[in-house]
Protein backbone atom coordinates (compact mmCIF):
# COMPACT_ATOMS: atom_id res chain seq x y z
CA UNK A 1 0.00 0.00 0.00
CA UNK A 2 1.30 3.52 -0.53
CA UNK A 3 1.45 6.16 1.99
CA UNK A 4 -1.70 7.32 3.02
CA UNK A 5 -2.63 10.77 1.72
CA UNK A 6 -4.54 14.01 3.28
CA UNK A 7 -7.26 16.20 1.55
CA UNK A 8 -4.92 18.85 2.60
CA UNK A 9 -2.35 18.05 0.85
CA UNK A 10 -3.52 19.32 -2.43
CA UNK A 11 -4.50 22.55 -3.38
CA UNK A 12 -7.61 22.17 -6.08
CA UNK A 13 -8.12 23.82 -9.32
CA UNK A 14 -10.60 23.36 -12.41
CA UNK A 15 -13.90 20.91 -12.02
CA UNK A 16 -12.78 17.89 -14.72
CA UNK A 17 -15.71 15.83 -14.83
CA UNK A 18 -18.93 15.47 -12.34
CA UNK A 19 -20.02 12.06 -12.13
CA UNK A 20 -23.20 10.25 -9.95
CA UNK A 21 -20.47 8.96 -7.16
CA UNK A 22 -17.50 11.88 -7.28
CA UNK A 23 -16.23 14.70 -8.77
CA UNK A 24 -12.33 14.99 -10.24
CA UNK A 25 -10.62 18.24 -9.54
CA UNK A 26 -7.35 19.34 -11.62
CA UNK A 27 -5.00 19.33 -8.25
CA UNK A 28 -1.66 20.18 -7.94
CA UNK A 29 0.51 18.36 -4.44
CA UNK A 30 1.56 21.35 -2.50
CA UNK A 31 4.38 20.03 -1.46
CA UNK A 32 6.08 18.49 -4.41
CA UNK A 33 4.03 20.27 -6.85
CA UNK A 34 3.17 17.31 -9.23
CA UNK A 35 0.30 17.54 -10.82
CA UNK A 36 -3.13 15.48 -10.42
CA UNK A 37 -6.41 14.86 -11.60
CA UNK A 38 -7.81 14.12 -7.87
CA UNK A 39 -11.06 12.19 -7.48
CA UNK A 40 -13.51 13.16 -4.64
CA UNK A 41 -16.39 10.91 -3.36
CA UNK A 42 -19.58 13.01 -3.16
CA UNK A 43 -20.77 14.30 0.31
CA UNK A 44 -24.27 13.42 -0.67
CA UNK A 45 -23.70 9.12 -1.19
CA UNK A 46 -20.61 9.30 1.43
CA UNK A 47 -22.28 7.45 4.06
CA UNK A 48 -23.77 4.97 1.07
CA UNK A 49 -21.62 1.88 2.47
CA UNK A 50 -21.84 -0.07 -1.15
CA UNK A 51 -20.64 3.01 -3.25
CA UNK A 52 -18.02 3.31 -0.30
CA UNK A 53 -16.87 -0.43 -0.94
CA UNK A 54 -17.38 0.04 -4.80
CA UNK A 55 -14.92 3.59 -4.15
CA UNK A 56 -12.16 1.81 -2.19
CA UNK A 57 -12.21 -1.22 -5.01
CA UNK A 58 -11.80 1.03 -7.28
CA UNK A 59 -8.59 2.50 -5.76
CA UNK A 60 -7.53 -0.88 -5.27
CA UNK A 61 -7.63 -1.78 -9.01
CA UNK A 62 -5.81 1.37 -9.79
CA UNK A 63 -3.25 0.69 -6.98
CA UNK A 64 -2.45 -3.44 -8.41
CA UNK A 65 -2.04 -2.82 -12.04
CA UNK A 66 0.81 -0.59 -13.69
CA UNK A 67 0.52 0.04 -17.63
CA UNK A 68 1.74 3.13 -19.70
CA UNK A 69 -2.14 3.06 -21.30
CA UNK A 70 -3.98 3.37 -18.57
CA UNK A 71 -4.10 6.53 -15.73
CA UNK A 72 -1.47 6.21 -13.00
CA UNK A 73 -2.47 5.72 -9.70
CA UNK A 74 -0.66 8.20 -7.48
CA UNK A 75 -2.71 7.42 -3.86
CA UNK A 76 -5.58 8.06 -2.03
CA UNK A 77 -6.86 8.38 1.76
CA UNK A 78 -9.54 9.87 3.63
CA UNK A 79 -10.85 13.36 4.97
CA UNK A 80 -12.96 12.42 7.69
CA UNK A 81 -16.33 10.69 6.27
CA UNK A 82 -15.01 11.77 2.37
CA UNK A 83 -12.76 9.14 0.13
CA UNK A 84 -10.43 10.38 -2.31
CA UNK A 85 -8.02 9.48 -4.84
CA UNK A 86 -5.24 10.93 -7.05
CA UNK A 87 -4.27 9.75 -10.47
CA UNK A 88 -2.60 10.78 -13.09
CA UNK A 89 -3.49 14.07 -15.03
CA UNK A 90 -3.69 13.50 -19.02
CA UNK A 91 -3.19 16.94 -20.56
CA UNK A 92 -4.78 16.54 -23.91
CA UNK A 93 -8.37 15.87 -23.89
CA UNK A 94 -10.56 13.01 -23.92
CA UNK A 95 -11.67 10.80 -27.11
CA UNK A 96 -15.28 12.50 -26.56
CA UNK A 97 -13.51 16.12 -26.49
CA UNK A 98 -11.18 15.67 -29.75
CA UNK A 99 -14.17 13.98 -31.76
CA UNK A 100 -16.49 16.65 -30.96
CA UNK A 101 -13.82 19.29 -31.89
CA UNK A 102 -12.04 18.02 -34.65
CA UNK A 103 -14.44 14.89 -36.14
CA UNK A 104 -14.06 11.36 -36.77
CA UNK A 105 -10.16 10.36 -36.96
CA UNK A 106 -8.66 9.03 -39.96
CA UNK A 107 -8.34 5.20 -39.94
CA UNK A 108 -4.81 4.94 -39.35
CA UNK A 109 -5.31 7.06 -36.52
CA UNK A 110 -8.47 4.94 -35.02
CA UNK A 111 -6.58 1.90 -35.70
CA UNK A 112 -3.18 3.76 -33.51
CA UNK A 113 -5.36 4.23 -30.51
CA UNK A 114 -6.86 1.02 -30.85
CA UNK A 115 -3.77 -1.04 -30.55
CA UNK A 116 -2.77 0.95 -27.97
CA UNK A 117 -5.98 0.32 -26.10
CA UNK A 118 -5.78 -3.33 -27.09
CA UNK A 119 -2.90 -3.32 -24.88
CA UNK A 120 -4.08 -1.50 -21.98
CA UNK A 121 -7.59 -4.49 -22.21
CA UNK A 122 -4.67 -7.18 -22.22
CA UNK A 123 -3.28 -6.17 -19.32
CA UNK A 124 -6.12 -6.02 -17.24
CA UNK A 125 -7.72 -9.08 -18.60
CA UNK A 126 -4.49 -11.03 -17.63
CA UNK A 127 -4.98 -9.95 -14.45
CA UNK A 128 -8.34 -10.75 -14.34
CA UNK A 129 -10.02 -7.34 -14.66
CA UNK A 130 -12.84 -6.22 -17.12
CA UNK A 131 -13.22 -2.27 -17.32
CA UNK A 132 -17.29 -2.74 -18.59
CA UNK A 133 -17.72 0.83 -19.16
CA UNK A 134 -15.22 1.31 -22.47
CA UNK A 135 -16.50 5.31 -24.39
CA UNK A 136 -14.81 8.08 -25.60
CA UNK A 137 -15.46 9.56 -22.64
CA UNK A 138 -13.20 7.67 -20.44
CA UNK A 139 -10.10 7.65 -22.73
CA UNK A 140 -7.64 10.69 -22.54
CA UNK A 141 -4.65 11.86 -24.43
CA UNK A 142 -1.15 13.06 -24.05
CA UNK A 143 0.29 15.51 -26.48
CA UNK A 144 2.25 12.82 -28.06
CA UNK A 145 -0.80 11.12 -29.23
CA UNK A 146 -0.23 8.23 -26.43
CA UNK A 147 -3.65 6.98 -25.18
CA UNK A 148 -4.70 6.32 -21.46
CA UNK A 149 -7.21 4.51 -20.40
CA UNK A 150 -9.23 5.96 -16.97
CA UNK A 151 -12.37 5.93 -14.95
CA UNK A 152 -12.80 1.81 -13.10
CA UNK A 153 -15.64 2.96 -11.49
CA UNK A 154 -17.06 -0.14 -12.55
CA UNK A 155 -14.64 -2.44 -13.32
CA UNK A 156 -15.21 -6.31 -12.26
CA UNK A 157 -12.34 -7.66 -10.49
CA UNK A 158 -13.09 -11.49 -11.16
CA UNK A 159 -10.34 -12.12 -8.25
CA UNK A 160 -12.65 -10.32 -5.93
CA UNK A 161 -15.91 -10.59 -5.15
CA UNK A 162 -18.80 -8.52 -7.72
CA UNK A 163 -20.26 -5.84 -6.13
CA UNK A 164 -22.92 -6.21 -8.91
CA UNK A 165 -26.19 -7.87 -8.36
CA UNK A 166 -26.65 -10.35 -10.40
CA UNK A 167 -28.81 -9.48 -13.07
CA UNK A 168 -28.22 -5.85 -13.07
CA UNK A 169 -27.00 -3.54 -15.74
CA UNK A 170 -24.31 -1.50 -15.67
CA UNK A 171 -22.49 0.46 -17.84
CA UNK A 172 -23.22 3.16 -20.54
CA UNK A 173 -26.17 2.26 -22.90
CA UNK A 174 -24.11 3.14 -26.49
CA UNK A 175 -21.54 0.68 -26.07
CA UNK A 176 -22.65 -1.79 -24.06
CA UNK A 177 -22.65 -5.94 -24.82
CA UNK A 178 -25.41 -7.86 -25.21
CA UNK A 179 -24.73 -10.24 -22.37
CA UNK A 180 -24.27 -6.99 -20.33
CA UNK A 181 -27.62 -5.65 -21.23
CA UNK A 182 -28.88 -9.13 -19.97
CA UNK A 183 -26.74 -9.23 -16.82
CA UNK A 184 -25.53 -12.46 -17.66
CA UNK A 185 -23.41 -13.51 -14.49
CA UNK A 186 -20.44 -14.87 -16.48
CA UNK A 187 -19.44 -11.87 -19.01
CA UNK A 188 -15.64 -12.14 -19.38
CA UNK A 189 -12.75 -9.57 -21.57
CA UNK A 190 -15.10 -9.89 -24.38
CA UNK A 191 -17.57 -8.07 -23.42
CA UNK A 192 -15.08 -5.04 -23.54
CA UNK A 193 -14.05 -6.23 -26.88
CA UNK A 194 -17.73 -5.11 -27.95
CA UNK A 195 -17.04 -1.69 -26.58
CA UNK A 196 -14.12 -1.44 -28.41
CA UNK A 197 -16.03 -2.40 -31.87
CA UNK A 198 -18.50 0.17 -30.85
CA UNK A 199 -15.87 2.77 -30.37
CA UNK A 200 -13.52 1.93 -33.10
CA UNK A 201 -17.00 2.51 -35.40
CA UNK A 202 -17.69 5.93 -33.32
CA UNK A 203 -13.61 7.19 -34.30
CA UNK A 204 -14.06 6.53 -37.69
CA UNK A 205 -17.65 8.17 -38.25
CA UNK A 206 -18.28 10.10 -35.28
CA UNK A 207 -21.05 8.53 -33.92
CA UNK A 208 -21.99 5.22 -31.88
CA UNK A 209 -23.23 2.23 -34.28
CA UNK A 210 -26.78 2.60 -32.95
CA UNK A 211 -28.53 5.40 -32.73
CA UNK A 212 -31.39 4.82 -30.61
CA UNK A 213 -33.58 7.73 -29.24
CA UNK A 214 -33.97 5.70 -25.23
CA UNK A 215 -32.13 3.30 -23.59
CA UNK A 216 -34.80 0.52 -24.96
CA UNK A 217 -34.35 1.38 -28.09
CA UNK A 218 -30.48 1.00 -27.83
CA UNK A 219 -30.79 -2.12 -25.75
CA UNK A 220 -33.26 -3.48 -28.68
CA UNK A 221 -30.19 -2.49 -30.90
CA UNK A 222 -27.50 -4.05 -29.42
CA UNK A 223 -29.05 -7.14 -28.53
CA UNK A 224 -30.89 -7.79 -32.20
CA UNK A 225 -29.33 -5.50 -35.51
CA UNK A 226 -26.70 -6.45 -36.89
CA UNK A 227 -23.77 -3.23 -36.77
CA UNK A 228 -24.12 -1.06 -40.25
CA UNK A 229 -21.00 -1.59 -42.79
CA UNK A 230 -18.28 1.19 -42.09
CA UNK A 231 -17.39 1.16 -45.69
CA UNK A 232 -20.95 2.61 -45.84
CA UNK A 233 -19.93 6.29 -44.68
CA UNK A 234 -15.90 5.79 -44.85
CA UNK A 235 -15.13 4.39 -48.20
CA UNK A 236 -11.50 4.70 -47.39
CA UNK A 237 -11.77 2.37 -44.79
CA UNK A 238 -10.14 -0.98 -45.38
CA UNK A 239 -12.47 -3.82 -45.52
CA UNK A 240 -10.29 -5.82 -43.49
CA UNK A 241 -10.80 -2.92 -40.39
CA UNK A 242 -14.79 -3.39 -41.35
CA UNK A 243 -15.12 -6.98 -41.09
CA UNK A 244 -13.26 -6.50 -37.65
CA UNK A 245 -15.62 -4.09 -36.54
CA UNK A 246 -18.31 -6.55 -37.38
CA UNK A 247 -16.52 -9.41 -35.66
CA UNK A 248 -15.82 -7.31 -32.78
CA UNK A 249 -19.81 -6.80 -32.36
CA UNK A 250 -20.78 -10.22 -32.83
CA UNK A 251 -23.61 -10.99 -30.82
CA UNK A 252 -22.33 -14.22 -29.46
CA UNK A 253 -19.12 -13.41 -27.51
CA UNK A 254 -17.82 -16.88 -28.39
CA UNK A 255 -17.58 -15.37 -32.17
CA UNK A 256 -15.69 -12.06 -31.25
CA UNK A 257 -12.15 -12.26 -31.46
CA UNK A 258 -10.29 -14.61 -29.01
CA UNK A 259 -8.65 -11.57 -26.93
CA UNK A 260 -7.48 -7.78 -26.96
CA UNK A 261 -3.87 -9.09 -28.42
CA UNK A 262 -5.38 -10.50 -31.38
CA UNK A 263 -7.27 -7.34 -32.30
CA UNK A 264 -3.67 -5.44 -31.75
CA UNK A 265 -1.61 -7.70 -33.23
CA UNK A 266 -4.22 -8.15 -36.42
CA UNK A 267 -4.47 -3.78 -36.41
CA UNK A 268 -0.84 -4.00 -36.40
CA UNK A 269 -0.70 -5.99 -39.68
CA UNK A 270 -2.95 -3.80 -40.80
CA UNK A 271 -0.72 -0.88 -40.45
CA UNK A 272 2.77 -2.26 -41.12
CA UNK A 273 1.44 -5.57 -43.82
CA UNK A 274 4.16 -7.71 -41.75
CA UNK A 275 4.73 -7.98 -38.26
CA UNK A 276 8.21 -7.29 -38.24
CA UNK A 277 9.84 -5.11 -35.22
CA UNK A 278 7.01 -6.46 -32.58
CA UNK A 279 8.96 -7.71 -29.62
CA UNK A 280 7.58 -9.59 -26.47
CA UNK A 281 7.44 -8.57 -22.83
CA UNK A 282 8.41 -11.86 -20.71
CA UNK A 283 6.30 -11.03 -18.26
CA UNK A 284 3.30 -11.31 -19.35
CA UNK A 285 3.36 -11.88 -23.14
CA UNK A 286 2.43 -8.08 -23.77
CA UNK A 287 3.30 -6.57 -27.50
CA UNK A 288 5.38 -3.72 -27.53
CA UNK A 289 3.67 -1.60 -30.41
CA UNK A 290 6.30 0.36 -31.01
CA UNK A 291 6.92 -0.41 -34.90
CA UNK A 292 7.69 2.26 -37.26
CA UNK A 293 3.81 1.91 -38.71
CA UNK A 294 2.28 2.44 -35.53
CA UNK A 295 4.40 5.35 -34.47
CA UNK A 296 3.92 6.76 -37.68
CA UNK A 297 0.20 7.40 -36.83
CA UNK A 298 0.80 7.97 -33.63
CA UNK A 299 2.13 11.01 -35.02
CA UNK A 300 0.23 12.10 -37.07
CA UNK A 301 -2.89 11.88 -34.17
CA UNK A 302 -0.40 14.44 -32.20
CA UNK A 303 -0.33 16.71 -34.80
CA UNK A 304 -4.26 16.28 -34.88
CA UNK A 305 -4.37 17.33 -30.85
CA UNK A 306 -1.80 19.98 -31.41
CA UNK A 307 -4.12 21.76 -33.91
CA UNK A 308 -7.02 21.15 -31.82
CA UNK A 309 -7.96 23.50 -28.56
CA UNK A 310 -9.65 21.42 -26.16
CA UNK A 311 -10.82 23.69 -23.45
CA UNK A 312 -13.40 22.39 -20.07
CA UNK A 313 -16.76 23.21 -20.61
CA UNK A 314 -17.58 26.45 -20.13
CA UNK A 315 -20.25 26.96 -16.84
CA UNK A 316 -22.92 28.84 -18.13
CA UNK A 317 -24.78 32.10 -16.86
CA UNK A 318 -28.02 33.27 -16.43
CA UNK A 319 -28.86 36.89 -17.87
CA UNK A 320 -30.00 37.45 -14.34
CA UNK A 321 -26.42 36.67 -13.22
CA UNK A 322 -25.19 39.18 -16.23
CA UNK A 323 -28.06 41.72 -15.25
CA UNK A 324 -27.08 41.60 -11.79
CA UNK A 325 -23.46 42.33 -12.09
CA UNK A 326 -24.21 45.11 -15.07
CA UNK A 327 -26.09 46.69 -12.01
CA UNK A 328 -23.21 46.51 -9.30
CA UNK A 329 -20.80 47.91 -11.96
CA UNK A 330 -23.41 51.16 -12.62
CA UNK A 331 -23.79 51.21 -8.97
CA UNK A 332 -19.95 51.14 -8.32
CA UNK A 333 -19.60 53.79 -11.32
CA UNK A 334 -22.24 55.95 -9.92
CA UNK A 335 -20.97 56.05 -6.11
CA UNK A 336 -17.19 57.00 -7.00
CA UNK A 337 -19.18 60.14 -9.59
CA UNK A 338 -20.70 61.44 -6.31
CA UNK A 339 -17.65 61.17 -4.39
CA UNK A 340 -15.66 62.75 -6.88
CA UNK A 341 -18.18 65.64 -7.01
Amino acid sequence: MQQPLQLSDFELGDTLGVGTVGTIYHARHKQTGQESALKILLPSVSEDQLIRARFRREMTILERISHPHIVKYLGGGRDGNQLFYAMEYVDSGSLKQVLKAGGPLRWREAASCAIQLCSALQHLHNHGIIHRDLKPGNLFFTRTGALKLGDFGIARDTKDTDLTADRLTVGTYAYMSPEQIRGDKGITGKTDLYALGCLLYEMLTGHPPYLGENFAQLFEQHLRDEPPSIRQSVPDCPLELDLMIRELMAKDPEKRPFNARTVQGRLIDLLEGATSGITTKAEDGEQDVAASAVDSAQRILSQRLVALTIVPEQRQVSWLSLAGLTLFIVGVVWAAWQLAG
